[in-house]
């Protein structure tokens, strides 16, 4: 299920920062009475009055020495509309409400986007006079706060999740999930940094110039979908904007380009993580290829320009097999293809894979077969003791497909440990294969006899 997104907009030192640590509830992001400290793409998963969202910290709306303030806020605040179910706009009690936030919030009055007009360093009674100028901008919801001191957090939090879109009464299929129960083609994110070849890929396996192709990087600043078919086997390839390492992203509105990536991969099935076969795997590709492990879905890695790696002294397939495997410990379930998406070298091979990898992501394998599994598992090695008594896994269960999810019912959950999970996943990978794709394991607490269910 792809999470709703609130975004935290305004002006620079306004506190946004500090209102995104409080809604998140640690501090992620960094705070600074400097104006523009913020230049990351900052976004957490967090909890508003019972509803998970995806918190997104907008930061750097400050102007660069050669940009008007009110143009970079213009184009920052656009995208944040396009993007968000909630807007968060934050303005300084102490400051008053500037022209600057006269110009956003007349953007804002544009949109169906639920807008909460945030006063922010209420942080006494002697501040509370100063909310009173605010409410002639004629915003329906205003929300005095201080997110120095916690002052009215909760009621803000409650307020953002009541303008939510409605939350389904009954567990919502996984996105990916539910295009396959429309009978839908498989999805394909070609994901990677900037400039490393995704839409070079991608016309070659459409077999034309469809998507643009240049030199320098963030050509791509939405994802891009297109249809192919092969035979009778339906797919659709979304090109997706390069993601950079965070300190490298400092244009306004390639941090909404990031979240973006991240979305096209929540609705697609399988992500193919193009590297640079000259440089191999980085600290970058990796928290990609973390991305996609956190969303359950299916990932592949595609050794990109190899046409030019394979001629360097210090670069052969062996030494980068032996690279992926150190610097994506993570994925070392991933399949990894050496390609160069310039010549067509090895293209040819990537759709076989990919359903290949489609089939693991969806097979299920029947409840006998898997107790006779554990069964032998723990025959091998059982669970450690916890507090000198034994830890007893009791059956399991395939609970669901894409990813191949799996429940385990014990007499004491927290005693099976990380370690001993990470055991069973190795061992449902050696004896049902599962290439390509995560494998999710979630251990329940057994019911006694006559227990509740509830």
């Amino acid at each position: 299920m792809t999470l709703p997104v609130v975004a935290v907009v305004g002006r620079p030192n306004v506190g946004k920062s500090t209102l995104f640590n409080r809604l998140v509830g640690f501090k992620k992001a960094v705070v600074h009475d400097r104006p523009g400290v913020t230049r990351d793409r900052l976004y957490e998963e967090t909890d508003l009055d019972g509803r998970k969202v995806l918190l997104i910290d907008t930061g750097g709306l400050e102007p660069e020495p050669d940009t008007d303030l009110l143009h970079a806020m213009r184009q920052q605040s656009l995208v944040a509309v396009q993007e968000a179910d909630v807007i968060v706009f934050v303005v300084d009690a102490q400051a008053g409400f500037t022209p600057a936030d006269m110009e956003v919030m007349a953007l804002l009055r544009r949109t169906d986007t639920p807008v909460l007009l945030v006063v922010n360093k209420v942080d006494g009674p002697r501040h509370e006079a100063l909310v009173a100028d605010f409410y002639q901008v004629g915003v329906p919801e205003l929300h005095a706060v201080s997110a120095e001191h916690g002052r009215g957090i909760y009621e803000l939090a409650e307020a953002v999740a009541a303008h939510l879109p409605p939350a389904p009464e009954e567990p919502e299929l996984d996105e990916a999930e539910a295009l396959d129960a429309e009978g839908g083609p498989v999805r394909i994110a070609v994901i990677g940094r900037p400039n490393i070849g995704k839409s070079t890929l991608i016309n070659k396996l459409l077999g034309e110039d469809r998507h643009l192709v240049f030199d320098e990087p963030g050509t791509t600043m939405d994802p891009v979908d297109s249809a192919l078919l092969v035979g009778d086997k339906r797919y659709v390839l979304v090109d997706t904007a390069g993601v950079r390492k965070r300190g490298a992203i400092d244009d306004y509105l390639e941090r909404f380009v990031s979240l973006r990536s991240i979305k096209a991969i929540e609705r697609c099935h399988v992500s193919l993580l193009m590297i640079d076969g000259t440089e191999g795997p980085t600290e970058q590709d990796a928290k990609l290829a973390q991305l996609v492990v956190d969303r359950g879905r299916a990932l592949a890695i595609l050794v990109n320009k190899w046409d030019l790696a394979k001629d360097l002294d210090q670069v052969d397939s062996y030494r980068m097999d032996d690279e992926l495997k150190l610097r994506l410990p993570h994925a070392t379930w991933a399949p990894h293809l050496f390609v160069s998406a310039k010549t067509g070298k090895g293209v040819h091979r990537i759709l076989p894979m990919v359903d290949r990898m489609y089939e693991q992501f969806d097979k299920r394998i029947p409840t006998a077969q898997l107790n006779r599994f554990l069964e032998s598992a723990i025959a091998a090695y059982a669970p450690p003791q916890k507090h000198h008594h034994p830890v007893r896994i009791h059956y399991m269960t395939q609970a669901r497909v894409r990813p191949p999810t799996f429940v385990a019912w014990a007499n004491t959950p927290d005693g099976v440990t990380v370690a001993y999970q990470r055991y069973l996943q190795n061992r449902l990978r050696e004896n049902f294969g599962f290439e390509g794709t995560p494998v999710k394991l979630h251990i329940r607490a057994r019911r006694k006899p006559g227990e509740d269910k509830g």
